[in-house]
């Protein structure tokens, strides 16, 4: 007889161990809400206005909750992106007038992360901007192939440790500043002090409520848990994914308020505070050099994070609209080129970042409307189809943010004060 004895099996995690190991896709999504872009938006709008926008950031966060769940249940009951669903309903001139929007949205979303990640190497090294937004191009590419190399569960604990360097980098500096509470509550009644206050709460609602995050986040739950059919399972997965968008978006809203609390304490009435560059120097006069290099990693840390996350965005908007895959190498160079031409020419970059910001608001609609459409589809969801509040609730955040752009057009236009 043999005296050799079978190994063990490997034990698989059990009740809440095995959910938490389910979570993770949200996360990555996540990225997308602190990258450079909230931290241009929210810093302009603390420094400029103190407390007066905190409600925009807190609507804005609720409204993400919902949009990118609704996103991750249209990847899990249809195993397919949301992407891929617009690919197969839309005529091929639509098709491909859609897509033209969407590219443009991850061109204003790469200009955003590029630059960001190019000012916190200049902030920490003293590099140029353009060798910064090279270098910061050269590691995403690196930090983007781990997902096809490795997969994408690394790839998701990779993002998920630079989400927290971000959260440490940009909430550090709360420590260390006085903010009122009181203000802070009256920050939370909805109000406009001009066209400038009209500019700065579309660019920290297209810097909060990112399209990418939401053609993405599809994509994301769709190829970590496949197509889940229809039954106990799938209920399981949806109530895991609440958990995940809640938990993700509760830790990216902390980062986007500490942001904006931290400029309205702290840097209000400073000169120059508006730009990044202007608040890291104030950060470092009134709270000190060690707090000034933490939110330059922390800005480093969403750069990169960041444009690695949009790049695989724009990967997916291609293939399901256009049924075309190119190489991440080949894709990284095309759009790292208008960030590298906007660094080269001298532009500013706060005000790139805040531009890019109202260019990514104006494209959410794009992607808001047919994903609240196809998720109160019952042929296409079926019993999943979203509840009557949740599609009620759905419309008011698209009519909200569509109200906000047509605002912002009409003030941009006419010059409006």
């Amino acid at each position: 007889m043999s005296t050799e004895t079978a190994a063990p099996a490997p034990r698989r995690p059990r009740g809440g161990l095995r959910s938490v190991a389910l979570l993770g896709p949200a996360f990555v999504a996540a990225i997308a809400y602190v990258d450079p872009g909230n931290v241009a938006a929210n810093l302009t709008a603390g420094a400029k206005y103190g407390y007066l926008l905190v409600w925009v950031l807190v609507l804005a966060n609720a409204m993400a909750v919902l949009i990118q769940y609704l996103s991750a249940k249209l990847g899990l009951v249809t195993g397919r992106s949301l992407p891929e669903m617009l690919g197969l309903r839309l005529r091929k001139g639509t098709r491909r007038a859609f897509w033209l929007q969407a590219e443009a949205m991850a061109a204003a979303t790469d200009l955003a992360e590029v630059i960001g990640g190019a000012v916190a190497l200049h902030l920490l090294f003293g590099l140029p901007l353009f060798v910064g937004g090279l270098i910061t191009g050269i590691v995403s590419t690196a930090i983007l192939s781990i997902q096809s190399r490795r997969g994408q569960r690394t790839f998701e604990f990779v993002v998920i440790g630079l989400l927290a360097v971000i959260t440490l980098g940009f909430l550090t500096g709360l420590a260390f500043t006085d903010v009122s509470g009181r203000d802070t509550v009256a920050g939370l009644v909805p109000r406009f002090e001009g066209a400038d206050t009209v500019l700065l709460a579309a660019s920290m609602l297209g810097a909060t409520v990112m399209p990418h995050a939401i053609y993405l986040h599809s994509a994301l739950a769709r190829d970590r848990h496949g197509f889940a059919g229809h039954g106990p399972r799938l209920r399981r997965l949806l109530r895991i994914t609440r958990w995940d968008v809640g938990g993700a978006l509760v830790v990216a809203g902390a980062v986007n308020i500490g942001m904006l609390l931290l400029a309205a304490a702290a840097l209000r009435g400073v000169p120059d505070t508006d730009s990044i560059e202007g608040a890291h120097a104030a950060i470092q006069d009134s709270l000190g050099p060690g707090v000034a290099v933490v939110f330059a990693v922390g800005l480093l840390a969403s750069g990169l994070a960041s444009t690695s996350v949009g790049c695989a965005a724009g990967s997916e908007i291609m293939h399901g609209l256009l049924n075309v895959r190119i190489p991440v190498l080949v894709r990284r160079v095309v759009t790292l080129i208008p960030a590298l031409v906007v660094l080269a020419v001298g532009i500013d970059p706060t005000l790139a970042l805040i531009v890019s910001q109202v260019v990514l608001s104006l494209c959410i609609p794009f992607a808001l409307v047919p994903l609240v459409r196809m998720t109160s589809d019952r042929t296409l969801m079926g019993p999943e189809r979203n509840a009557p509040l949740t599609t009620a609730a759905a419309w008011v955040c698209a009519g909200l943010i569509t109200a906000l752009n047509v605002a912002l057009l009409w003030l941009t236009v006419t010059g409006a004060e």
